[in-house]
């Protein structure tokens, strides 16, 4: 095949096109070209938030898998992922021109956005286990997904503030973390920084200006190092590459934030990494090392002989240079060097494990895992804690009294444990000791213990190990161990349950109408019988609490079917008002303003008629307000109220503020306020988490409107970052 390039290609196609013709041979160059042009008819004149011609985002992700070293199909797959979600391009024909291979592959990155779910949660969580699902398949299909969100990420700044927010806390809660599960580094990192800077950019900004600070004052510092290093280690390991690197900005964010730590306490800010040939020569720079500098005690982490459970191995230590500079030594051989920056990628970039499928399998053995711990989660909350909590950065490395290590997420505790030596080992678990000690069921484990579970034939797991357990893996053997072994008790239990909640919630429902409720509410849960679904809740894998939102809406539908309308008795409100309210039926009647809600002028209202105290403004929305009236206790004395067109009164609202603290915020806020003329009344701060504080104030409006317009001044003031309007 001529590999010239087509006149018709564009010019975002040709650049790329020139480094897949000195990757790949002339037949699989074809394929890339049909695919890229069946795209490119396909998204024709659909525009980007950017504005430019969406094809750009399908060439940005094939470049991306291009770099990580991905084969000819995930380049075919990634020109192609948005055909069929986006445009009028359907699977069946993907399959027709480019394959089965191909097409399975689509289908795995292929959002449910037209499959119709009840509610936005439930369309998430069947989107994350469809991922799952293809991945457990053929990994390809979370690598490509990793490459189109990390594209997403770049552009983000073209969509509007929320879907910036909502777009990178899910980067940050799922995505960055199966990166760092699957080993790519690159990825994982910018997918980080990318949620980070748009999160909390402050802090973000803070932490930059520090790194370029840092940066400037021991510019010479890495090389000099390196140098010395170098000159050192080749008189032993000759030919050893040594490089460095500074840690990404979410890797401080971490550890400032979370750890309560400032910035010149994170000692691996910088680090050297030092790649060799053999297992031995890692271990002989180590001793080079430490005998140039002294080590921090407690620094060093061998993860060549316990390596992290995304296949990760490195020697770690931190020593201090010169001019009392700390920085971390990474050593490695380059195997492990491939593994570390592509993770699962390098299966393809470096044919690692391709000579044997064995490795390759067993390195994707904790998806198979995962889906089967989410098989009775029907809860995007769940799906979600699972991938945080199991794919922490952070592992520990806990030793069984045989000397076995085990290797499970840091927070973990002995019942976790337990579990991950084996389900019988944890189902007949009574207690545990650390280290020789009788420790608490609870207790979390550390690097280094050795932990000795305590067992007994005749014992089970209690429920409340549910609320104990950290890793999903421990959840789903504890529920599967009672959906087991306790139906009867789960289904009675379950009943007794969904008794409770319908009475405390005042659903009344009798005979065949409460059957044909619960059997499609039942349905909805994908169970096959009301035992089942009576079980489910009795085990724990279906949430009423969760659940309640969707039965009040489906019972509000049922009254509303089977009762007359409320009929509004007067026809007009009276003109004149009190508080500049108007009442319905009552002229000029003593008024009052809840302070549950603080209603201004512009809010819908309703009164409720107190005894003694006339009536009591609410918002509607207000959460003391009955979503249905007729299903409050005493309907009656709710009643319809409105404001009076022209209200001269001022209102007092009080407003919630959360800050990043510093010295002359509250004068800045003040001053804000005192150049839009609004009154405070009272002021009173409180500490918040990770240098945050968060300020309530109340202050007198005469309306939303004005109110409005004080909230987006006060946001423009440093240092804010969040303004809620509240009672008092």
């Amino acid at each position: 095949m001529d590999n010239k390039i087509d006149n018709n290609f564009d010019d975002f196609y040709v650049e790329l096109r020139k480094l897949i013709v000195e990757q790949f041979s002339a037949q699989e160059v074809e394929a890339i070209d049909k695919a890229y042009n069946v795209a490119n008819d396909a998204h024709y004149g659909q525009l980007r938030y950017s504005g430019q011609p969406y094809i750009v985002h399908p060439i940005a992700v094939a470049k991306i898998l291009l770099d990580l070293g991905m084969d000819s199909v995930s380049i075919i797959v990634a020109l192609l992922h948005d055909t069929v979600e986006d445009t009028a391009i359907g699977l069946n024909k993907i399959e027709e021109m480019f394959g089965e291979e191909v097409a399975t592959l689509v289908d795995g990155v292929t959002k449910l956005g037209k499959v119709p779910l009840s509610t936005k949660e439930e369309q998430q969580a069947e989107n994350i286990r469809k991922m799952l699902l293809a991945m457990s398949v053929d990994i390809r299909v979370i690598i490509i997904k990793l490459a189109d969100r990390l594209h997403n990420m770049r552009t983000l700044d073209f969509m509007r503030d929320q879907k910036q927010r909502d777009k990178a806390l899910e980067t940050l809660e799922i995505y960055a973390p199966i990166a760092h599960r699957l080993g790519i580094r690159a990825i994982k990192e910018e997918l980080e920084d990318l949620a980070i800077s748009y999160l909390d950019p402050i802090a973000y900004k803070e932490i930059g200006e520090s790194l370029e600070i840092s940066k400037s004052s021991n510019e010479n510092f890495i090389s000099d190092t390196m140098q010395k290093i170098q000159t050192r280690i080749d008189e032993t390991v000759p030919g050893a590459h040594i490089d460095g690197r500074v840690k990404s900005i979410h890797g401080i964010y971490r550890k400032m934030y979370f750890q309560n730590r400032d910035f010149d306490e994170i000692y691996d800010i910088y680090a050297v990494r030092i790649i060799v040939e053999t297992v031995i020569d890692c271990y002989n720079c180590l001793g080079i090392i430490h005998d140039m500098f002294h080590s921090l005690p407690g620094r060093f982490k061998d993860y060549i002989s316990t390596p992290k459970s995304n296949m990760y191995q490195s020697l770690h230590t931190t020593v201090i240079g010169e001019g009392g500079v700390p920085f971390e030594v990474q050593i490695r051989t380059w195997e492990m060097h491939y593994t570390a920056e592509y993770g699962i990628a390098a299966h393809w970039k470096y044919k690692l494990g391709a000579n044997d499928s064995s490795k390759f399998e067993e390195r994707l053995s904790w998806i198979r895992q995962l889906l089967e711990s989410q098989n009775d989660s029907e809860d995007v909350e769940d799906i979600v804690r699972t991938i945080k909590s199991d794919f922490v950065p952070d592992d520990v490395f806990v030793f069984t009294p045989k000397g076995d290590v085990i290797n499970i997420p840091a927070g973990a505790t002995v019942i976790d444990f337990a579990y991950a030596i084996h389900s019988e080992v944890g189902n007949h678990m009574v207690g545990a000791k650390v280290d020789g000690r009788i420790v608490p069921i609870d207790y979390k484990v550390k690097t280094g213990q050795i932990v000795e579970v305590l067992t007994s034939a005749n014992k089970g797991p209690s429920r409340d190990w549910l609320k104990i357990v950290t890793t999903s893996s421990a959840r789903s053997k504890i529920r599967n161990w009672f959906k087991k072994e306790r139906r009867a008790e789960n289904i009675v239990e379950g009943k007794a349950e969904l008794e409770r909640e319908f009475r405390r919630n005042n659903i009344r429902l009798s005979g065949e109408e409460l059957d044909d409720f619960l059997l499609k509410l039942s349905e909805r849960q994908k169970c096959k019988s009301m035992d089942d679904f009576y079980a489910a809740i009795g085990y724990g894998s279906i949430s009423i609490n969760r659940l309640m939102p969707l039965i009040k809406e489906d019972y509000y539908k049922i009254l509303k079917a089977s009762e007359k309308p409320e009929i509004n008795i007067v026809k007009e409100l009276p003109s004149r008002s009190s508080e500049g309210v108007i009442v319905e039926g009552v002229d000029n009647c003593l008024v009052k303003f809840s302070r549950c809600c603080n209603p201004l002028p512009g809010d819908d209202i309703i009164g409720f008629i107190t005894r003694g105290h006339g009536v009591s403004i609410h918002k509607r929305d207000c959460n003391n307000v009955p979503k249905y009236i007729p299903l409050a206790n005493e309907p009656e004395r709710w009643i319809n109220v409105k404001w009076d067109k022209e209200v001269k009164e001022n209102f007092k609202s009080t407003l919630s503020i959360d800050c990043i603290d510093r010295i002359g915020l509250i004068a800045d806020l003040s001053s804000q306020l005192a150049s839009m003329h609004v009154m405070i009344h009272s002021l009173n701060t409180r500490q918040s988490k990770m240098g945050k504080c968060i300020i309530t104030m109340t202050i007198t409006v005469n309306g939303v409107e004005h109110l409005n317009s004080v909230i987006k001044k006060l946001e423009k003031t440093d240092g804010v970052l969040n303004i809620e309007r509240s009672g008092v």
